[in-house]
Order: structure tokens, then C-alpha cells, then sequence
């Protein structure tokens, strides 16, 4: 069992950190999966030897990064991606220019075995050559491509990863990553910067070759700040922007 004193956080940590970092933990060791409740304040007390209010304090922690959700009278449970009104907008960064939300369609449109490139492997720490699934598919907003993603996976989290597997699946894809393969996608770092539309993009997002595009390069991270996935959208911006809200 793991006490405040078992974490190897430095001393001068405040104590409700400390808790936050054990508790982490053992939502990384899987302790308690995705939408399922965390023991109570008064039970997580007992069991680090600290105060119900640290306890309090470290769960509000894990609530400001999403981690976990409270509900009225029911509890705190672990966030998952499958809660549509945690999910929808948490990752997608795409607008439309009249601010109306919209969720976009996703068209897969292969699924392949590749190779990690020196980019691919500094950022998703592997080895250059190491095995990855690769994903493209097309976002559309009312029937339009807007954004073309290449995303890039470690083939020895994602074992069995197919077309086919993730065509039937009915929900989003961080939510397929979760509840098929055990990998809880929490937080992302990215790049934005201008490019041309080469012939291959500017085919299937309808535009011109040559034509400005938005790409945004992504590093999604899991328990630990381990890097668990590669993207890159490229994205048409005629009718829409990108999105970022800073605090």
C-alpha cells in the first residue's frame, strides 16, 4: 500500500501534491479505470495518513487538469474519454469563423504499419526504424474536408490496431484508444506554423497546390508525461481558425 511517505517527491513539495502524485499513480497502474469512482476523502485519508482537507485539496488538483470529474452526491470519478460533454472540445481546436461549435465528421482513410521516423521517434521517445501504426484521416465540417491528420502510434501499445477495428467503432478515437487498447490520452503539446498544400493534401482537402495551410503538430501525452501519439493536421482555413484558450 502506498503512504505520503512511500513518494519520492522532494521534501519541500506541499503535502497535498504529494497526495496528487500518488494518486496518479495509481490511476496509472490502472487501479481505477476510466469512469470508475475513486475511494472517498475519508477513506484516501485513512489510507495516506493525512488530513480529509489535503486529501480534498489533491482531488481538486486532479479536477482542474480533467483527471477526474465530481458529481453531486454520487462521488469523484475517473474522467474518460467516452463522456461526450468532456470529450468533444477538450482536444479539438478547430472553429468555425462564425464561432458556432460544430463536431466535425471523421472519414478514416487507411490504417498502416510503418517505420518511426528521426522526427517521429525523438518526439514519441522510441528508436528511429522502431515499429508505428500510422492513421490518416479527414475531418469534415458540414460535408467539408477541413483538416487532413497523419497520426502516429507505437505499434507495441496499439497491438491489433485495424481499419476495420476502428471503422465500426462508434465513438471518438481518443475514446477507441481508451477503451480498446488501455491508453488514456491527457494532455497535449503543440506546434503551430504556415505550409503549402503539396498535390497529395491539396486533393483531399479540396484545395489549391501551393495554397497556405495551417499545421498543427501534436505530442499527446499519458500518465507520467510518457508521449503515447505523433499528429499532424494540416488544416484549410477559408472558413475556419484555430482555437486556444489561455489562463
Amino acid at each position: 500500500m502506498r503512504t505520503a511517505a512511500s513518494n519520492k517527491s522532494p521534501s519541500f513539495q506541499p503535502l497535498y501534491m504529494q497526495i496528487k502524485a500518488l494518486l496518479m499513480a495509481s490511476l496509472d497502474d490502472g487501479e481505477w479505470p476510466p469512469g470508475e469512482a475513486i475511494p472517498s476523502e475519508m477513506a484516501l485519508a485513512q489510507r495516506f495518513r493525512v488530513s480529509q482537507g489535503t486529501v480534498r485539496k489533491a482531488i481538486d488538483a486532479l479536477a482542474a487538469q480533467s483527471l477526474v470529474i465530481r458529481r453531486q452526491g454520487k462521488g469523484t470519478f475517473v474522467s474518460t474519454h467516452t463522456e461526450e460533454k468532456t470529450s468533444l472540445f477538450r482536444f479539438l481546436r478547430i472553429r468555425r469563423n462564425d464561432g458556432r461549435d460544430e463536431y466535425p465528421a471523421s472519414r478514416l482513410l487507411d490504417v498502416r504499419r510503418g517505420k518511426a521516423s528521426s522526427e517521429v521517434a525523438r518526439s514519441l521517445e522510441l528508436k528511429t526504424g522502431d515499429t508505428v501504426i500510422v492513421l490518416r484521416r479527414v475531418l469534415e465540417y458540414g460535408g467539408q474536408p477541413v483538416v487532413l491528420d497523419e497520426i502516429v502510434l507505437p505499434a507495441a501499445l496499439f497491438k491489433g490496431l485495424t481499419k476495420t477495428k476502428l471503422d465500426a467503432y462508434r465513438g471518438s478515437m481518443y475514446s477507441f484508444f481508451e477503451t480498446q487498447f488501455g491508453v488514456r490520452m491527457l494532455k497535449a503539446q503543440e506546434k503551430l506554423r504556415a505550409v503549402s498544400a503539396d498535390a497529395i493534401s491539396a486533393a483531399i482537402l479540396g484545395a489549391r497546390t501551393g495554397e497556405p495551410l495551417l499545421a498543427v503538430d501534436r505530442v499527446t501525452l499519458t500518465y507520467g508525461d510518457r508521449p503515447v501519439e505523433w499528429r499532424r493536421g494540416l488544416c484549410i482555413t477559408r472558413h475556419h481558425f484555430y482555437v486556444n484558450e489561455l489562463s
